[in-house]
């Protein structure tokens, strides 16, 4: 408490601190001169920056085996509904269920390999959105099926849910006629 407004982040005048919430290193409000307390919301966490966009990408991962496939025309769906990885700002857990549906063609996915794959996810940190983009792009490398969809259906957080899908081969958008 009593902290100077431009170490905290505020970008308030310098005023003593009061209150802080014991989660955040920012304060959450002011004494002004007047005697009243003001709130500051200007920055309580710090921007995005360009490695959190990027955070967990390129990261080793477990390899993914893959083992012939027998018989061709069909599709294949596998859920992960104990997914888990970690926000690369926050810090906090991002928990949902990742749906891999796929055709294969030569190779098919084998699943202990694919379980060792995501349990992988759970200490790094990346945003759900590049989990989702990586996981297709993984699977596409090891096993270049017909087509293919990974769809990442994250719990709520925020009062907000978020569904991700990424799709091999990208489907076609008409143009906007810009």
């Amino acid at each position: 408490m009593g902290r100077d407004p431009k170490q905290t982040g505020c970008r308030l005048p310098r005023h003593r601190i009061v209150a802080m919430k014991e989660t955040r290193e920012r304060p959450l409000g002011y004494w002004s001169p007047k005697g009243r307390f003001a709130f500051c919301y200007s920055q309580l966490m710090p921007e995005y920056t360009e490695s959190h966009a990027k955070s967990g990408i390129d990261v080793e991962l477990p390899p993914i085996e893959c083992w012939r496939n027998q018989f061709p025309g069909y599709q294949i769906t596998i859920a992960m509904p104990e997914f888990t990885s970690i926000c690369p700002k926050t810090g906090l857990p991002d928990f949902g269920t990742i749906t891999i549906r796929y055709r294969p063609d030569k190779l098919c996915l084998e699943l202990k390999s694919l379980k060792g794959y995501f349990l992988a996810y759970r200490n790094l940190g990346i945003f759900y959105e590049n989990a989702v983009n990586r996981i297709l792009r993984d699977i596409v490398k090891i096993c270049q099926p017909v087509s293919a969809k990974v769809t990442g259906e994250f719990n709520t957080r925020g009062g907000m849910k978020s569904v991700i899908e990424a799709e091999y081969p990208m489907p076609s958008t008409p143009s906007l006629n810009r």
